[in-house]
């Protein structure tokens, strides 16, 4: 243990006592938003508002042009965005900025930059959105400073229909899901981030036939994590079967209707899914189960994002609208204790029950910092009717490495920069063939070649074929095969073996580099455990080729597709009836077998001329 290490250790120890101390001298330990107290003492401090998630989110790449919402919610209700306060959406010259109106949602908790009608934003360039002066109804208190982020358009609109693709109750069929408790609420995540206004009481039904009367309820919806919820004014009938129903009229931020399950693709549909009501859940406490950094870690990486695992004996999932920068904080070591401001705090949408706290700004180097997650009344809270909290306040320390060189070996980045390829589920240099009942939920690029054989009615997206769009996809594609090729290689165990199979295999997030081939031969899955870590990334640089075998890909822990890399100089093949999670960004050829499932990306011909072959397979275009 060198001396930085028992240093930490020490002072780790010693920040309960002074933390302790402090809340005595203060007159209370409240803390929310990334902010310190601002008004009052004790149970009466009141906090500064603070912005909690935003779509598009902070640095994204490849919006649609005719992405024409942008979204920010706030921890708490909000007077409205006028006089002193503004939300504003900017470019450089030549870009003209864009005209817009700016509304609040019935809860006034999320605001709407909603562009001119007839208008658009401009291909591949850089807008600036900036929330300031945005004032707390309950307080008055304003943002303590504007929230400033960023994103980058792509060259193309969007035309893929969102979908549903986590609901609660679950989705059974022929259905209806039986064992329900009666006092759950209702709730659907999408692929992508939706219209606010379009979630609401018309779009989002539940129902049951007469003689039981259709509940009552409060719809809403979280940005941060794409999710929907209905949530009932009383406890539903016990022994009744309700149906669920989200309409055509939900859209996406490009106004594309929702793709449910009452008719094929590409049509919009309905999304319905039925259940039947058992027994209510007993009364019971929420709790932090894990952290990521767990407490007392060392050597933390500067660019960590702090994530809280809930346990919830309910089994249902935390609302999100409870799960803010209010309730979720990080400071850093006392006697200052300087919050940290977040870019955002929100749930993870496969499980709900993750948090993820990002910092704004890399941590300092050799710092402790303290999170602290909210219990009680005013604090993070699950889904059930009433809804459950934590006793108190979880509080936990880490300490941040020395240097970047010592946080962690072959630490890949927080985000791959794909450009204008992110929303292409197919991508490919020469041709495009593909046989029986494929479905790609997103676009599809070919350039150069006119080879491109997915009917149109297969794709939920643009098909380009030699056009502007899929000529600056290709050269999106090979700076993301060259920035994921020239990480720094997998050391010690991420240093995988020529021809290493992965089935069987646990692997947590890294760089992991083999100089020949990876194969996961099956049946078993090689598993990606996240940890925790909604954000964990995983690169796999493969001096050869990828192949699946029966063997596919399994996420837990948090791990999200998305954040998921492989990156073969030549080929890959992915096995039939597998199920496949995350992006290939090939050197050449791709083939996908009979009934795969790939929850990313196909791109292939970074560096040659290159065949994508598919033969009924099915695409799914992670969410940003």
């Amino acid at each position: 243990m060198n001396s930085f290490e028992r240093y930490s250790k020490r002072l780790l120890w010693s920040i309960p006592v002074v933390l302790t101390a402090l809340v005595a001298a203060c007159g209370g330990g409240s803390g929310g938003g990334g902010q310190a107290p601002i008004l009052g003492t004790g149970a009466n401090s009141v906090l500064a508002p603070t912005v909690t998630a935003v779509a598009p989110v902070p640095n994204a790449t490849g919006v649609p042009v005719n992405n024409t919402i942008i979204n920010a919610a706030f921890s708490e209700p909000m007077a409205p965005i006028s006089g002193g306060a503004s939300f504003t959406v900017t470019c450089a010259a030549p870009c003209t900025n864009p005209n817009g109106t700016v509304t609040l949602d019935a809860t006034n908790r999320l605001a709407t930059f909603t562009l001119a009608s007839g208008t658009a934003l401009s291909p591949l360039t850089l807008y600036t959105a900036t929330v300031a002066g945005a004032r707390s109804i309950a307080t008055g208190l304003s943002l303590l400073s504007p929230y400033v982020w960023q994103f980058t358009t792509g060259v193309i609109p969007d035309t893929t229909r969102p979908r549903v693709t986590v609901t609660v109750p679950i989705t059974t069929i022929p259905g209806p899901t039986t064992g329900v408790p009666t006092n759950s609420a209702i709730a659907a995540a999408f692929s992508e981030d939706m219209a606010p206004a379009t979630i609401n009481g018309s779009s989002f039904t539940v129902t049951c036939a007469s003689p039981c009367v259709s509940p009552a309820g409060s719809v809403s919806y979280a940005v941060g994590t794409r999710t929907a919820s209905f949530t009932p004014t009383a406890p539903l009938a016990l022994g009744t079967t309700y149906t669920a129903t989200i309409t055509t009229a939900a859209t996406d931020l490009a106004g594309n209707a929702l793709a449910g399950n009452q008719a094929p693709l590409p049509a919009a549909s309905n999304y319905v899914w039925i259940f039947t009501t058992a027994a209510p859940l007993p009364p019971t406490n929420v709790s932090v189960l894990t952290t990521n950094p767990s407490a007392g870690a060392t050597l933390v990486c500067p660019s960590a994002t702090i994530n809280a695992t809930f346990t919830l004996p309910s089994g249902l999932r935390m609302d999100p609208l409870t799960v803010t920068a209010a309730t979720f904080t990080v400071v850093g070591p006392p006697p200052a204790s300087t919050p940290v401001v977040a870019s955002s705090v929100v749930l993870d949408a496969a499980t709900g029950r993750i948090a993820t706290f990002t910092p704004q700004s890399a941590l300092a180097l050799s710092t402790i910092y303290t999170a602290t997650v909210k219990g009680g009344a005013s604090g993070v809270k699950d889904t059930a009717v009433p809804a459950n909290a934590m006793l108190s306040d979880y509080t936990w320390s880490f300490v941040t490495a020395s240097s970047v060189a010592t946080c962690g070996p072959a630490t890949p980045p927080s985000a791959v920069p794909l450009g204008t390829a992110s929303t292409y589920g197919i991508m490919s240099t020469s041709a495009i063939t593909s046989t029986g009942p494929t479905q790609i939920n997103g676009d599809v690029a070919l350039s150069p070649g006119t080879s491109q054989g997915i009917p149109p009615p297969q794709v939920n997206g643009v098909i380009h074929v030699n056009d502007a769009a899929a000529a600056q996809a290709k050269v999106d594609l090979l700076i993301a095969y060259n920035f994921l090729k020239a990480l720094a290689p997998g050391v010690g165990p991420n240093s995988l073996s020529g021809g290493a199979n992965l089935s069987g295999l646990t692997l947590p997030p890294g760089t992991y580099t083999s100089a020949t081939t990876i194969l996961i031969s099956g049946p078993a899955p090689v598993t990606l455990d996240a940890g925790g870590n909604a954000n964990a990334v995983w690169v796999f640089q493969i001096g050869s080729s990828l192949t699946t075998v029966t063997g596919g890909v399994l996420l837990t822990g948090g791990a999200q597709a998305k954040n998921v890399f492989w990156v073969p100089t030549a080929d890959a093949t992915i096995g039939a009836n597998t199920i496949f999670q995350g992006t290939i960004v090939a050197g050449r050829d791709v083939t996908s077998n009979t009934g795969a499932t790939i929850n990313g990306r196909i791109l292939a011909g970074a560096i040659g001329a290159a065949t994508v072959a598919l033969q009924s397979t099915t695409v799914n275009v992670p969410a940003p």
